[in-house]
């Protein structure tokens, strides 16, 4: 249920029915061309199992989206370092994802969904797989999106995630049960 929500809201999947508008969009409206388009500029994305080209180092991870959208080489390699020593991995950008931790390959997914500079950004349990600190390090990320603006939708059963948010809802069954 909360994973195919992210999903419909990201235009990875289409709704059997109805519309879905994103930053003012009927994403169930455009082309796949233009719905991949849309993705790549407006919506950032953090899968529970990261979803790292394997044969690309964090840094060219990072590179990816923004060769695809368009940026110039020398950005990319600029935006790439920085964001990796936002999420301090600063000295991992050479490693292939195998060469690091679950939480370093997390760290580096969450720094390719800021690849492109959304306003909006989907996270499927981001924290499930992580020890404490780095659980406690991805919150501090998040909550930092949250204070640069960026709307974040987080799929989550970690209580101090739902701390942050200005609104939780519920899902049981795949239904929207309550709201808090």
């Amino acid at each position: 249920g909360k994973t195919t929500l992210l999903n419909l809201i990201g235009g990875l999947d289409y709704p059997n029915e109805g519309t879905i508008f994103s930053s003012g969009v009927k994403i169930t409206d455009l082309q796949e061309e233009s719905l991949s388009l849309f993705r790549l500029i407006n919506t950032g994305f953090v899968f529970q199992n990261y979803n790292l080209i394997s044969t690309l180092t964090a840094e060219e991870n990072l590179m990816f989206p923004m060769n695809l959208a368009g940026m110039s080489l020398k950005e990319q390699r600029e935006r790439a370092v920085s964001l990796l020593k936002k999420v301090g991995l600063g000295d991992r950008r050479e490693h292939l994802p195998f060469q690091l931790s679950a939480g370093e390959q997390q760290r580096v997914a969450i720094a390719r969904a800021l690849a492109n500079n959304p306003p909006i950004i989907l996270a499927d349990e981001p924290t499930a797989n992580l020890d404490k600190n780095t659980s406690m390090f991805i919150r501090d990320l998040f909550n930092d999106m949250k204070k640069d603006g960026k709307t974040i939708i987080i799929a989550t059963h970690d209580d101090f995630l739902i701390k942050l948010a200005n609104r939780v809802l519920i899902f049981e069954d795949g239904k929207i049960t309550s709201e808090e």
